[in-house]
């Protein structure tokens, strides 16, 4: 059977690529702007851009 020692850094471990995985996938949902956040300086469809 595995000392209790073994354990503890084995779920240490398990835990800490656990949160380094949720804090990447947190971050990868919001990496790409949507369009309506892309193109928000170009003004609305159909018209002129707006002057700089």
């Amino acid at each position: 059977m595995a000392s209790n020692t073994k354990a503890t850094t084995v779920k240490r471990k398990n835990k800490q690529e656990k949160a380094g995985r949720r804090r990447k996938n947190k971050l990868a949902r919001k990496s790409t702007k949507s369009n309506a956040e892309l193109f928000a300086g170009l003004g609305e469809p159909g018209t002129a851009a707006p002057r700089r």
